[in-house]
C-alpha cells in the first residue's frame, strides 16, 4: 500500500506492505528516520496524522513515541508532532578529486601468510570429526587453560619440532599469540618488572601491551648476531621479549654464543625471557632452530600460534611456561574468558594427530621458498649487488638500499607505480638516522607477482 501525505513542505510518499514479514509500525519508523536524515522532512516540519497515513491511531503514536525518544520528533501538549531541528545528519563531503591510483603490481606487505593456502578441507573435515564423535561434555565450559587433549598433544608436538622441554601441566592455550603475551605481562606486573624488547622490533604492539599491563619498557639494540646481552644488561629490565629463531624484522638468527649469555643473564637476576616462536617452523636452509625454552624451562616463557601455519582468524595460540607462573596466568585465562573454544582446540588436537598438519606445513613451506627463490632471482637481475638478508626462516626479506636513498622516497615513488614497498625505519623505537631498508614480505605476494613488482621499481631500488 502506498501512502501519498502533502504537508507544510514537500510531498512524501511512503509505502507499507501489509504482507512484508515487517511489522507496520517498524516500516513507518524507518521510512521517518529516512526522510528525516535524507532532509525530505526539514526540521519543524509537522507530522500526518493516522488519518491521513490510513493506519491505526494507536501504530502511528507508538511510531512517534519511539522517535521521539531518539530525538527524531518533538511534541507539546496541544500541538502537532513535528521533526525536531536538529534531526537531520550532515551530509559527507564530497570526495575530493584526485588522480586513479596505477592498478597494482605487486605488495610486498610482511606479516601475513597465503591465506589462499589455509588447508580449509582439513580443518573442515577435523571439525565434522570433533562435533561427530566428541562426547557431550565436549560442548560445556572447558578447563580455562585448554582442553587437555589439546594441550597434551601440543606438549608431544613442540618436544618433537621444537626441543621445547614441555608437560601439558606447563601448556595454556591462548586466543591467539596476543592474548597469550598479554596473560604473560599481567603476570609480570605485580612484581614490578621492566620489560626489555628487540630494537627494531614490533614497537607499538609491545609497548601498546605492555603499557595496557602497566609495565615500564626499554629497547635493546640488535645487531648481526641477535639482541645485544650486554645492552639488555645495563637496561635494568628484569624480562625481555625475544625472536631468536628468525628476529623481527632482520630475520637474523640469535647466535649460540649470545643465547648462553641471555639464559646466563636470566638465572643471573632471576629474570625471564618470553620467547615469540611465531615463525619459526618455515625454515629453507636448514632445520628450524630449536626453542630457547628447552634450554633453561625455568627462565623461559614460550609463546606460539597457529596464525601463521594455518589462518589468522582461527584464533589459536599457547604459551608454555615454568610451573610456577601456571596457576597466576591460569586464573588470570579464566577470569578474561573462560577459556578459548573448546570445539576448535579439539580440532586442531586432530589435525596435529593424525598428521594433516604436518602435510600441510611441507605444503606450505614448499610455496613459501618457491617464493623465496623468484624473489632472490628477481634481485639479482634487477638490483645486483644490493645485499639481502634475512632469508633463512619465514616469509619476508630484508633489502639494504644503497647508502644515502631515502627510504620514504622510494616507497612513495614504487606506491606511485602500482608497487607495495615497506620501509625499517619506522620498526625503530630508538632515534636514528637508520641505514635504508626494505622489507619485501612474498607470504601473501603471488609468485607470478614477485619479478614483475622488482623489475618496476628496478631503477629506486638501485638508487
Amino acid at each position: 500500500m502506498a501512502v501519498e501525505w502533502a504537508g507544510s513542505g514537500p510531498e512524501l510518499l511512503f509505502t507499507i506492505d501489509r504482507e512484508s514479514g515487517d511489522g507496520l509500525r517498524a516500516q513507518l519508523e524507518r521510512q521517518l528516520r529516512d526522510a528525516i536524515c535524507g532532509g525530505r522532512l526539514a526540521g519543524g516540519e509537522r507530522l500526518p496524522s493516522s488519518r491521513a497515513l490510513g493506519l491505526s491511531r494507536g501504530l502511528v503514536q507508538d511510531c512517534y513515541a519511539q522517535l521521539q525518544a531518539e530525538g527524531y520528533l518533538t511534541s507539546r501538549p496541544g500541538s502537532a508532532t513535528r521533526v525536531a531541528a536538529v534531526a537531520r545528519r550532515a551530509a559527507p563531503p564530497p570526495p575530493s578529486p584526485r588522480t586513479p591510483p596505477r592498478p597494482a603490481i605487486a605488495d610486498f606487505r610482511h606479516g601475513v601468510p597465503d591465506l589462499r593456502l589455509a588447508p580449509r578441507e582439513d580443518w573442515a573435515w577435523a571439525v565434522r570429526e570433533v562435533c561427530r564423535t566428541a562426547p557431550n561434555t565436549a560442548f560445556d565450559y572447558g578447563d580455562p587453560i585448554g582442553e587437555r587433549q589439546l594441550r597434551e598433544v601440543l606438549a608431544a608436538y613442540l618436544r618433537r619440532v621444537r626441543a621445547v622441554a614441555a608437560s601439558a601441566e606447563q601448556v595454556v592455550v591462548c586466543t591467539g599469540m596476543a592474548q597469550a603475551l598479554g596473560l604473560v605481562l599481567r603476570a609480570l606486573a605485580a612484581d614490578g618488572v621492566t620489560l626489555a624488547f628487540e630494537d627494531p622490533g614490533a614497537v607499538r604492539s609491545t609497548t601498546s601491551q605492555a603499557a595496557a599491563a602497566g609495565l615500564p619498557v626499554v629497547p635493546v639494540p640488535v645487531d648481526e648476531d641477535g639482541l645485544d646481552v650486554e645492552a639488555l644488561d645495563r637496561s635494568g629490565a628484569r624480562a625481555v621479549l625475544v625472536t631468536p629463531a628468525h628476529q623481527w624484522p632482520t630475520g637474523v638468527v640469535l647466535a649460540g654464543h649470545r643465547r648462553q649469555e641471555l639464559l646466563a643473564w636470566a638465572r643471573r637476576c632471576d629474570g625471564l625471557v618470553i620467547e615469540d616462536d611465531y615463525d619459526a617452523e618455515f625454515r629453507y636452509d636448514r632445520d628450524p632452530v630449536g626453542s630457547l625454552q628447552g634450554l633453561d624451562p625455568g627462565h623461559v616463557v614460550s609463546l606460539g600460534t597457529v596464525s601463521k601455519s594455518l589462518a589468522p582468524a582461527l584464533r589459536l595460540g599457547w604459551l608454555v611456561a615454568p610451573e610456577r607462573l601456571v596457576p597466576v596466568l591460569a586464573h588470570d585465562k579464566a577470569v578474561t574468558d573462560r577459556g578459548s573454544p573448546g570445539l576448535d582446540q579439539l580440532a586442531l588436537a586432530l589435525l596435529i594427530e593424525s598428521g594433516r598438519y604436518d602435510r600441510h606445513l611441507r605444503r606450505a613451506r614448499a610455496e613459501y621458498a618457491a617464493r623465496r627463490r623468484t624473489l632472490v632471482d628477481a634481485l639479482a637481475v634487477h638490483a645486483p649487488g644490493l645485499r639481502v638478508t634475512g632469508l633463512a626462516a619465514g616469509f619476508h626479506a630484508v633489502l639494504h638500499l644503497p647508502p644515502g636513498a631515502g627510504e620514504e622516497q622510494v616507497i612513495d615513488q614504487a606506491r606511485q607505480r602500482g608497487v607495495g614497498l615497506y620501509g625499517l625505519a619506522g620498526l625503530h623505537a630508538m632515534p636514528g638516522p637508520w641505514p635504508p631498508r626494505l622489507i619485501l614480505g612474498f607470504g601473501d605476494t603471488p609468485d607470478h607477482a614477485i619479478a614483475p613488482g622488482i623489475a618496476a621499481v628496478a631503477d629506486l631500488l638501485r638508487g
